[in-house]
C-alpha cells in the first residue's frame, strides 16, 4: 500500500536521513537513534487517501479525539460577535496531522493569530495559542470556521488555501505540525452527529447533516 507524505515532512526526513547515513559508520547508537527519527518523520508527515463522502454534509477536519462539543461565540477575529456550536478535536503525536476542508464553500477570512503554546486539551488554548483560522462561507450563506491551534509542541501551522478560493469539503487544507488542536465552529442549527471520546478521521467522519434526509449516495477518493 502505498503511502504518501505531506510535502512539508521532505525537508525534515531528507534532513535525519542524511544524517543518519553520514554519522551510522562512525556513531552506530546515535545513527540507531537518527533512523528511528526517520521512520517516525515519514510515519508522523503521512497524509493517506481518504474515502470522501460527497453529499452535502460537515466532514471532521481533522483526525483526533472529541474533547468539547457545546455552545459559544465564534473566535473574535472573524467578527461574527454571535453564538454557534463548537466543536473541539486533539491531536496526539500519533494521528495524521493533515487537516482538510469540512464542507464546500468559498474561503472569505483567513486570520493567523500569535501566541502561547499551552496544552492543547485545555479549553482556553482555542483563545490562548497560536492558531490559524479559517471561515468558510457555503453556497446557502451559511458561515463554518475552522482554527488550527498550535499546542505544547507544535510551533508550525501550515495553511495551503487563500482568500476568496473556493474549496471542495474533504480536500486538503494544511497541516499541524508535531501535535495539537482543532476547532470547528458551525450554525447553532446545525446538529453534532457525533460524541465526546469519539475518535474522528479527517475528510470522512461526518459531523453533522444540515439536509437531515440526505443519504450518503457517492464517495470519491482524494
Amino acid at each position: 500500500m502505498k503511502i504518501n507524505i505531506h510535502h512539508e515532512g521532505w525537508n525534515y526526513f531528507i534532513i535525519s536521513c542524511v544524517f543518519t547515513i553520514l554519522l551510522f559508520p562512525f556513531f552506530p547508537f546515535i545513527g540507531f537513534i537518527l533512523f528511528v527519527s526517520s521512520i517516525y518523520i515519514y510515519y508522523f508527515f503521512r497524509d493517506p487517501k481518504r474515502i470522501v463522502p460527497v453529499d452535502d454534509f460537515v466532514l471532521s477536519p481533522s483526525d483526533g479525539v472529541v474533547k468539547f462539543i457545546g455552545e459559544d461565540i465564534f473566535p473574535k477575529e472573524c467578527n461574527l460577535k454571535k453564538k454557534c456550536l463548537k466543536i473541539s478535536i486533539f491531536l496526539n503525536i500519533f494521528n495524521v496531522h493533515v487537516n482538510r476542508i469540512p464542507s464546500t464553500g468559498k474561503v472569505k477570512t483567513i486570520n493567523y493569530i500569535p501566541g502561547k503554546f499551552i496544552n492543547a486539551t485545555l479549553e482556553k488554548s482555542s483563545e490562548d495559542n497560536e492558531r490559524n483560522t479559517v471561515m468558510i462561507e457555503k453556497n446557502n450563506k451559511d458561515i463554518i470556521v475552522v482554527s488550527q491551534i498550535a499546542g505544547l509542541i507544535a510551533r508550525r501551522i501550515v495553511c495551503d488555501l487563500k482568500v476568496n478560493q473556493g474549496v471542495i469539503q474533504g480536500h486538503r487544507l494544511g497541516i499541524i505540525k508535531f501535535g495539537s488542536r482543532v476547532d470547528l465552529y458551525l450554525p447553532l442549527n446545525y446538529e453534532p452527529l457525533i460524541s465526546i471520546g469519539q475518535t474522528m478521521i479527517a475528510g470522512e467522519t461526518i459531523i453533522s447533516n444540515p439536509n437531515k434526509i440526505s443519504k450518503i449516495n457517492n464517495t470519491k477518493t482524494i
